[in-house]
């Protein structure tokens, strides 16, 4: 036990410098997330209603947040699919190692990465107007909260960078997968304009439960229309921290076997 918690930190220490190594990768992720939050903030603000203290930018900045961290997935699935590519799979696979540490610590560095990213959007969030009335507790138990979400995604991008044959068709699969789930939810809009079918999907939809749950914490409050009485509407934090255990025991039990099996091929 202690010899794989020991390989899977190597393996996350990898990770990180690689970002040492190569800056350009984490300067993009940052860039990235940083211009959705100056555009919806300037582009889209004036025209979305938001009726809530502080205006659009309070529903916006949590949104935001939920979708560079789901897109933590984009990053994992992307590099274990060059890994393939180049063969390191199988270089990992003939030194002694636990078989899960590669998968495992692969995903640590990916969250790991996110705690800066985080960091930065909250800065420029911040220099827009968005302003958490919560207190710090709840606010550091948000982004805690992002955290868990952006390692449970991880998961779902190691499966998909282990079952494709090359990094432009793992990024493709994850745009196709992930946009939809942050468009079709409350994420950018509130869910109240939307026809009641995508109500209710958006309902149910992981991204629209973080967000909801990361407003409760951030002090902003939401806004639903016919699923304001559900389940998930009234307690997105037990939702969201339901839907991650989920994925994480789905996924990483399939990622940890499909590794094993392409690294043989």
């Amino acid at each position: 036990m202690i010899e794989t918690i020991v390989d899977c930190l190597i393996i996350t220490k990898r990770q990180l410098l690689q970002l040492v190594r190569v800056p350009e990768v984490l300067i993009f992720a940052i860039i990235q997330p940083a211009m959705f939050v100056l555009l919806f903030r300037y582009v889209f603000g004036g025209a979305i209603s938001a009726g809530v203290p502080g205006g659009y930018v309070q529903l916006l900045m949590p949104g935001i947040f939920v979708q560079t961290v789901a897109f933590t997935l984009a990053g994992t699935a992307v590099g274990l699919a060059e890994d393939m590519q180049k063969g390191l799979i199988d270089r990992f696979r003939s030194l002694p190692i636990a078989r899960s540490a590669v998968v495992i610590g692969r995903t640590l560095g990916d969250s790991t990465q996110n705690i800066v990213t985080l960091v930065v959007m909250g800065l420029v969030g911040f220099a827009v107007g968005w302003r958490p009335s919560s207190g710090i507790v709840k606010v550091t138990l948000a982004f805690f909260f992002l955290l868990l979400f952006g390692f449970a995604m991880s998961w779902i991008g190691v499966l998909i960078g282990l079952s494709v044959r090359e990094a432009r068709v793992a990024q493709n699969l994850v745009f196709i997968s992930v946009f939809p789930l942050t468009f079709l939810s409350n994420a950018f809009a509130p869910t109240t304009g939307m026809p009641r079918v995508l109500q209710y999907f958006a309902e149910w939809n992981p991204v629209s439960t973080m967000v909801a749950g990361c407003r409760e914490l951030f002090g902003t409050p939401n806004k639903f229309g016919a699923t304001a009485s559900s389940w998930p509407s009234e307690h997105p934090l037990w939702m969201s921290l339901i839907y991650m255990a989920l994925i994480v025991a789905v996924f990483l039990p399939l990622s940890v076997r499909k590794y094993k099996n392409a690294a043989s091929k």
